[in-house]
């Protein structure tokens, strides 16, 4: 199950990219983040570490 941004509860803060092992989640253009499922683990680093508790497992 891959794990995704809520674009409008995201604050843009960075931490999923800054604890990510793989460097899945990236900037969206828009000051936001979003995880390319390509290159996500699944490893649930991202959403443990979320403070907004942004990013769920689809």
């Amino acid at each position: 199950m891959a794990f995704k941004i809520d674009s409008d509860a995201c604050v843009g803060c960075g931490t999923c990219a800054s604890v990510c092992p793989v460097g899945a989640p990236k900037e969206d253009g828009n000051g936001k983040y979003e995880i390319d499922a390509g290159t996500c683990v699944e490893c649930g680093a991202c959403a443990a570490n979320c403070p907004v508790s942004a990013i769920s497992q689809d």
